[in-house]
């Protein structure tokens, strides 16, 4: 640009010294090479200048170039996902409980504990059986076992319940109720204070475990409580009932009947007392399933 517009200026000059001096062939072709250069120059200049404008204009404004790519998916975010549907199940069903009292007929024998004379009675300095206010009571010092029967009364199958509230009753003290029971031998239910139950079949003193004591949340642990005890007897299998429900069974054929009775022993340093009352007798009418020889 600036060495066009110095030629320009210099040829202005020297055409402008031509024409002061007057116009000769050769200063008329001179002249016209001037005009010619002139126009060339000046287009030349024009283009320069729109050649510049032009990279100006591109420098200065970028041309944007399109994408063509297909934009990549955006992934959803699920803010509640859908939980597996469990397939159904077929539930499982189990036999019904079987009947624990098989049998059971009406009742034949009901005792208030009204009538002294139906019980064994006495009192001494060690313990002593008494009836009063409808009620057994049996109290014995320590480490003394006492017992009372029932009078008139012979049974083989039966089912009988009685109730039973231990007033003084601790740790190993025992009580419960007397089966197919004499003088001298019969089947011991023995409830113990320390929340156990168990059985025994005792002859001239002498004591046969049948069933080791077991826990029991029926068992009133002490005292005072209450339980309601009973007594499935049929051949030769008997079954404990505590409140009505099932607590074992044992089998023993030595005695075949006798009567009812209950019992108190004082096992530690402490005397005891329980009172029994409410003593039902209903009949039985079930055989025992026989079992069938192998061959």
């Amino acid at each position: 640009m600036i060495f066009l517009h110095f030629l320009s200026s210099h040829l202005h000059l020297r055409a402008a010294k031509v024409l002061r001096g007057g116009h000769s062939p050769r200063q008329s072709n001179l002249c016209m090479s001037w005009r010619l250069l002139r126009a060339n120059c000046a287009l030349a200049m024009t283009l320069l200048i729109s050649s510049c404008t032009a990279l100006d204009v591109l420098n200065a404004t970028p041309i944007p170039i399109l994408s063509t790519e297909t934009p990549l998916p955006t992934s959803t975010f699920v803010w509640f996902p859908a939980s597996a549907t469990p397939s159904p199940q077929a539930l499982s069903t189990y036999p019904p409980t079987p009947e624990m009292r098989p049998g059971l007929g009406a009742t034949f024998l009901t005792d208030e504990f009204s009538d002294e004379s139906l019980w064994d009675t006495a009192s001494s300095d060690q313990a002593s059986a008494a009836i009063e206010d409808n009620r057994l009571t049996l109290a014995a010092q320590s480490r003394v076992y006492m017992v009372s029967l029932r009078h008139e009364l012979v049974l083989d199958d039966y089912y009988a319940e009685i109730t039973a509230r231990p007033n003084l009753c601790r740790a190993d003290d025992s009580y419960g109720i007397l089966v197919r029971a004499n003088a001298v031998a019969y089947y011991r239910f023995a409830l113990s204070c320390n929340g156990t139950a168990g059985a025994e079949r005792v002859s001239v003193g002498t004591r046969q475990l049948l069933q080791e004591p077991l826990l029991s949340g029926d068992v009133p642990p002490g005292a005072p409580g209450e339980v309601r005890i009973g007594i499935w007897a049929v051949g030769n299998e008997m079954r404990l009932f505590l409140n009505g429900r099932y607590q074992f069974s044992m089998s023993d054929s030595n005695y075949a009947s006798g009567t009812l009775g209950v019992f108190v022993n004082s096992a530690g340093d402490t005397a005891m007392i329980v009172s029994f009352s409410d003593l039902t007798v209903q009949r039985v009418n079930y055989t025992l399933p026989t079992n069938t020889p192998q061959p």
